[in-house]
């Protein structure tokens, strides 16, 4: 809970400093009809502290955690197992006082965990080289579009049907005060829009925009499509959200993806109810330097011992604005030390043996949803992640599932309200976190309801 100890006196001094006769004067670039005129209605004016924390608390009973429920939720955030030492290491004063690593001499460990977590981000995405972290995958997602811009001097981005649409709504967002052009589309249940995407390249093209698997779970060869952007002089980006899949399949960058990003939140990283999250970017070398963020180097001291340092560092803060290849000020520096200790733990072997688990977990549990009456698996192929259509509208089976303790997915009535035609399909997620009590409890709901 905040404690403000300014007096109104103390209000005022500042007030007259800056030139403002109240401090409703500082929010007149907001439009009229945006700003409450007083108070929020149906709250008290003022409560004890006791009470305040009393009230949120139940409010905070009322959330389903994770935790407590069988659990299938997905769609760009995973529930998996982060091992205990994660977060013991992250709490280690070296890491937990440090923040940016504006002197190297005295953030030797900082800047060590970057450069392996850049390491290991580019080994995963199959790239050269990878930056520091980004705040999440959809604005990650974003900034490649934006360096894709740059690169090619085009102003068109093609979007796939594919892309998570929150991503997409990031983009639009971002597009408007940039000036880019967004070819986008929704996805369709019965195939891919590959065609689509092959036959949208043209001379004005900046790039091309598809997530892997897609946010139906799909998986496609990226290939044929890397060497149409080739040709054209366009750049493929690939979105990457569950990057455990990358365990088990090729990654983007040995496919030909010129820029690869996604989310990291499923290594290291908890649901904490929506983040924080951490962004991950990598690329070719020869696109570095359009890279944004930052980039941690290895070097030698004067005396030949190594040391770590910022070797580009293309943001706002150290560069004029005008030449920055982002605004973003920071990185996810905590999520994305335990994301790099996770995957230390695991190592190469142990992340094939995680991502093995997930998709024999969510092949389990794809057969015996497709063997319930009215049920139907979408996909022909998948990581941990597929989508079945139902019988009935998604979004009340999910509330009754979630009614009878059971988590049982993410409805495509609530990632597109205005597409009834998708309106039947569920995107169910499983991990190794899924127990084989939790997979009946699913298959037992799930015919209840639809019974």
């Amino acid at each position: 809970m905040r404690y403000l100890p300014l007096t109104p006196s103390d209000r005022s001094a500042m007030l007259g400093v800056i030139g403002a006769g109240s401090i409703d004067d500082l929010f007149v670039d907001v439009p009229a009809e945006a700003r409450l005129a007083g108070p929020l209605p149906g709250l008290p004016l003022r409560q004890s502290e006791m009470a305040v924390e009393r009230h949120f608390s139940n409010l905070a009973r009322k959330n389903k955690a994770a935790s407590d429920h069988p659990f299938f939720l997905g769609a760009g955030a995973y529930k998996h197992h982060v091992p205990a030492s994660v977060d013991h290491l992250i709490q280690r004063g070296e890491f937990l006082t440090a923040y940016t690593p504006y002197q190297p001499e005295i953030a030797q460990g900082t800047l060590q965990v970057l450069f392996e977590f850049q390491s290991q981000v580019a080994r995963l995405f199959g790239c050269d080289v990878a930056n520091a972290s980004m705040y999440d995958g959809s604005t990650a997602c974003w900034e490649a579009i934006g360096m894709a811009g740059r690169v090619t001097r085009r102003k068109k981005a093609v979007l796939s049907g594919g892309l998570h649409p929150h991503y997409v709504s990031v983009a639009k967002t971002m597009a408007r005060f940039t000036g880019d052009t967004l070819d986008t589309a929704t996805p369709d249940l019965g195939s891919t829009d590959m065609d689509r995407l092959l036959g949208a390249i043209d001379a004005e093209t900046s790039c091309v925009v598809v997530q892997y698997p897609d946010v139906l779970g799909r998986i496609e060869d990226l290939s044929p499509l890397a060497a149409a952007c080739q040709a054209a002089g366009a750049l493929l980006i690939a979105v990457v959200t569950e990057p455990v899949a990358l365990g088990a399949i090729k990654s983007p960058g040995e496919m030909g993806a010129d820029i690869v990003v996604g989310e990291g939140q499923s290594l290291g990283v908890g649901l904490q109810f929506g983040g924080p999250y951490v962004g991950l970017f990598a690329t070719r070398d020869k696109y570095v330097r359009q890279m944004p963020g930052r980039l941690c180097g290895e070097t030698v001291d004067a005396t030949g011992k190594r040391g770590y340092v910022l070797t580009l560092s293309t943001r706002e803060q150290h560069i004029r604005r005008e030449k920055a290849t982002s605004n973003i000020c920071t990185n996810s520096g905590l999520c994305a030390l335990a994301f790099s200790i996770h995957m230390t733990l695991l190592g190469e072997r142990g992340l094939r043996d995680l991502a093995a688990l997930n998709h024999a977990r969510a092949v389990q549990v794809a057969d015996l949803l497709a063997a319930i009456p009215g049920v139907s698996l979408v996909n022909s192929s998948f990581f941990n992640e597929f989508t079945v259509t139902l019988p009935k509208p998604a979004r009340a089976v999910v509330h009754e599932l979630a009614a009878k303790g059971v988590l049982g997915g993410v409805s495509l009535g609530r990632l597109y309200p205005e597409l009834t035609e998708l309106e039947n399909g569920l995107v169910v997620a499983v991990t190794e976190v899924v127990s084989d009590e939790d997979i009946a409890a699913l298959e037992a709901a799930l015919k209840e309801v639809l019974a």
